[in-house]
């Protein structure tokens, strides 16, 4: 699929490489290099990464990866402004080239084909004056195909759709079945724009993989309401025999704006499962059901 008016193109699967960096829990090498090879060999073409998932980690599992395989059929993003030290933050011009540097050097690779901003929250001015101009210099003069914000939250991301020429947003945890604020006004906004829109975190954390006791939303123990709302969803999609993860997953790809979808995944198992729940046949009576949400 083509990332909004960019050349770009993106398998409506793509693989995010935090959890094989540890996030949660740690994954060894060859796991890792065989979770990469699942996907693979699943069709995705994909696969998205930043400096600070496993503090570089990450972008060295998948550079391994990535040297074994035709570099011209994947499309691969990064991201810059979050750096390796989990505390610092720098979207300044001089901070964009060296994230990017840094990056190129554990990935092996020449450059990357998305440049995502990553996380500037409670850095806009930064972000918009110094490191969005930084990445449409590089777009400018070929040193990457397509740039963009990737965020947890959907207002900023909308503000950088209206005022500048970002090709792409990543948005996270904002669109899925319990949460649908990007729905409001950021993939419409996209959508009049051309603006490509990835969605990760379609799980909420994984309560709409498995709203059981203990179940996280948003990286955080589920409130009561919210797991008793994940539960109520869980047991419509029952109703018609569909898994709540298969229409958590799907969910997103069925607005118009939407690009493609990012999962996470730490073992081969997890890739299998993540894709057959993509390939999971779902009523259209459930979708009126739970679209009128």
């Amino acid at each position: 699929m083509r990332l909004g008016r960019s050349g770009v193109s993106v398998s409506r699967i793509g693989l995010g490489t935090a959890p094989l960096a540890g996030l949660y829990t740690p994954v060894g090498d060859e796991q890792a290099a065989a979770t990469l090879e699942a996907a693979w060999e699943g069709g995705v073409r994909y696969f998205d990464t930043a400096p600070r998932y496993g503090q570089g980690l990450g972008e060295r599992r998948l550079g391994r990866f990535l040297a074994g395989v035709d570099r011209s059929q994947v499309t691969v993003s990064t991201k810059v402004g979050a750096l390796l030290d989990p505390v610092r933050r720098d979207y300044t011009v001089e901070g964009v080239y060296a994230s990017l540097a840094g990056s190129l050097e554990r990935t092996g690779l020449d450059a990357f084909d998305v440049l995502l901003i990553h996380d500037p929250d409670d850095h806009w001015e930064q972000a918009v004056r110094h490191a969005y101009p930084a990445l449409e210099r590089l777009r400018e003069q070929g040193g990457v195909r397509a740039v963009g914000v990737g965020m947890n939250q959907a207002e900023m991301l909308a503000r950088f759709v209206r005022e500048t020429d970002v090709d792409c947003v990543m948005v996270a945890g904002r669109y899925s079945l319990l949460d649908r604020t990007a729905g409001k006004e950021l993939l419409p906004l996209c959508a009049e724009r051309g603006t490509g829109v990835l969605v990760a975190g379609v799980f909420n954390g994984g309560i709409l993989a498995d709203p059981g006791p203990g179940a996280h939303y948003d990286y955080v123990p589920a409130p009561g309401p919210v797991l008793e709302r994940a539960r109520e969803l869980a047991e419509r999609c029952a109703a018609y025999e569909v898994p709540l993860a298969a229409a958590a997953l799907q969910f997103p790809l069925r607005h118009p704006a939407v690009t493609g979808v990012v999962v996470g995944a730490r073992s081969p198992e997890e890739v299998a499962e993540d894709l057959d729940l993509a390939a999971t046949s779902i009523p259209d009576d459930l979708w009126t059901e739970l679209e009128l949400e």
